[in-house]
């Protein structure tokens, strides 16, 4: 048994291996030193801004060094374990084994943190990120298979200790969402849900048809990353109409009683933000601004590349042959993401939140494509 372990910890530690050139630990672990030797200074705290930036690449290069070393510390507890074990009896070496097993498991789970992260290398995969839902094709039934891919998301955050912000929401006419603007916060929440842009289609027997016949709808979704604010974008004032309306909500202290909540369409492009969070016009004009900001700069980011085309039509009409992914309720169930061609029977844990398997499969094809 003692053999065996071994043999399994040195199998790690070839994998092991094989990532720290991949992931640029050495690259990294240096980095990480000058930005600590940086914090360190005592003027660090004098500007601002370069202490907040300091701060933030630092938590990002954590995110791949702590699981990292935590294999190594791991990998070394077990020898140092199984080494002691060669002397114990038998019963002692059972224990010890089982430690290592445990311990070895425990590696596997720190394993999937590291692949997970050394997909997410993009620029902006840091950032959090604004999703905008719109329910297209299917009325009411459209409008509460938003409700639903707004709960999916939202429980997704939950689940990954995310903050979820609603920036804009128009009720549906007699069920559901119209459409809903939100903002989810969290390391790496815009390079995880970036692949879920994009639209959603569901198939399922209406609970809104006396019939129980079978409806198909459609709800397109947007993401964009949240920008810092030295990020250089040129927005021209003249460029911009402003209005101005009444807030809506579920009623009660949700709807305000003045025209705070504000609508910015950029004349250029046509991109339309709202925003309706705060109670103060101003503010929500701020909110409204910021995501403005961040869409146009992707925008433009994919005319520079010459994909805005590509860009769009992932999205594309909110109808039948322009959906990236379906969720079938009936005659079966079965998730199905029709870029990787990742599926999943259980329907009812993705509309729960457990979409980690999707944005797992899409960063791997990203990555290939690469």
């Amino acid at each position: 048994m003692i053999e065996e372990l071994k043999d399994k910890i040195e199998a790690v530690r070839t994998r092991l291996t094989e990532m720290h050139g991949y992931l640029g630990i050495v690259e990294k672990r240096a980095e990480a030193n000058r930005l600590e030797a940086e914090a360190a200074a005592p003027e660090f705290w004098n500007n601002q801004a370069n202490a907040n930036a300091n701060i933030a690449a630092s938590k990002i290069i954590k995110t791949v060094l702590t699981p990292f070393e935590k294999i190594e510390e791991a990998l070394d507890d077990s020898e140092v374990m199984l080494e002691l074990a060669e002397i114990e009896d038998a019963a002692g070496q059972e224990l010890a084994g089982t430690e290592v097993e445990q311990i070895l498991a425990a590696c596997e789970e720190s394993f999937q943190t590291l692949e997970m992260q050394s997909l997410l290398g993009e620029p902006l995969d840091s950032k959090n990120a604004y999703l905008s839902l719109h329910a297209g094709a299917g009325g009411t039934e459209s409008c509460d298979w938003a409700d639903i891919l707004y709960r999916m998301y939202t429980r997704y955050a939950e689940q990954n200790g995310f903050k979820v912000e609603i920036m804009d929401y128009q009720p549906g006419d007699e069920a559901g969402i119209k459409s809903v603007s939100f903002q989810i916060s969290g390391e790496y929440a815009y390079g995880r849900l970036k692949g879920e842009r994009g639209v959603h289609r569901l198939v399922r027997i209406s609970p809104f048809d006396s019939a129980s016949r079978r409806h198909t709808s459609f709800v397109a979704l947007d993401v964009t990353a949240e920008l810092d604010d030295d990020v250089d974008v040129d927005i021209v004032e003249s460029d911009l109409r402003i209005d101005t309306y009444r807030a809506q909500g579920s009623g009660g202290q949700h709807v305000n009683t003045t025209d705070s909540a504000v609508r910015i369409v950029h004349l250029p492009t046509g991109i339309v933000v709202q925003c309706q969070a705060e109670r103060s016009q101003h503010k929500n004009k701020a909110k409204a601004l910021k995501v403005l900001k961040a869409r146009i700069y992707e925008y433009e980011m994919d005319k520079k590349k010459q994909a805005a085309e590509q860009f769009y039509g992932a999205k594309g009409e909110i109808a039948w042959g322009s959906q990236i992914r379906s969720y079938v309720m009936q005659p079966y169930t079965m998730v199905n993401d029709h870029r990787t061609d990742e599926k999943w029977g259980n329907v009812q844990a993705v509309i729960d939140g457990k979409i980690d398997p999707f944005i797992e499969a899409y960063l791997k094809m990203r990555q290939k494509q690469k």
